[in-house]
């Protein structure tokens, strides 16, 4: 099983000062993409394999909770997280219930803990592609068996 060197963190907030503040406190230790709005987050998901999404809730046009309700369809392994300035009751139970996030934060973020978030949000996607991984490697396994098992019975 190929072990990814980077992780890959999509952060998606209208406010263009938040995006360059992330790109600035992560960028050394993440490999970091980041959108305006939730039409350029999901171009940049369509195109890359992202492992970790980050994002805004209150955004122009489309919610925070629309983009993390398709990303469970397009990418059921990446890892969701909401990170909002809103305090919004209702928010939050859509992204838990339509986005399934990994984790809910509020901004402002404090650096070490958002990075510390991230990384725990990481090891959880590999322990999901590990268990696929090796839930296929099993399934394979008792195929093979299966059909040695009936070459046997037929001899």
């Amino acid at each position: 099983m190929e072990q990814e060197s980077a992780i890959h963190v999509l952060y998606v907030d209208d406010e263009e000062n938040n995006l360059i503040s992330f790109r600035a406190s992560f960028r050394r230790h993440f490999t970091i993409f980041t959108a305006l709005s939730v039409d350029e987050g999901n171009k940049i998901l369509s195109e890359n394999e992202i492992h970790v999404l980050i994002t805004d809730q209150r955004m122009p046009g489309k919610l925070g909770t629309d983009l993390l309700a398709q990303a469970v369809k397009d990418n059921p392994d990446q890892i969701r997280i909401l990170l909002t300035g809103f305090s919004d009751i209702e928010a939050i139970k859509d992204a838990i219930n339509r986005g399934q996030i990994y984790h809910y934060l509020e901004k402002p973020w404090q650096e070490d803990v958002l990075r510390k978030t991230i990384e725990e949000a990481y090891g959880v996607y590999n322990l999901k592609k590990k268990q696929k991984f090796y839930s296929e490697q099993l399934m394979a396994t008792n195929e093979q068996l299966e059909f040695m098992l009936r070459q046997k019975l037929l001899s």
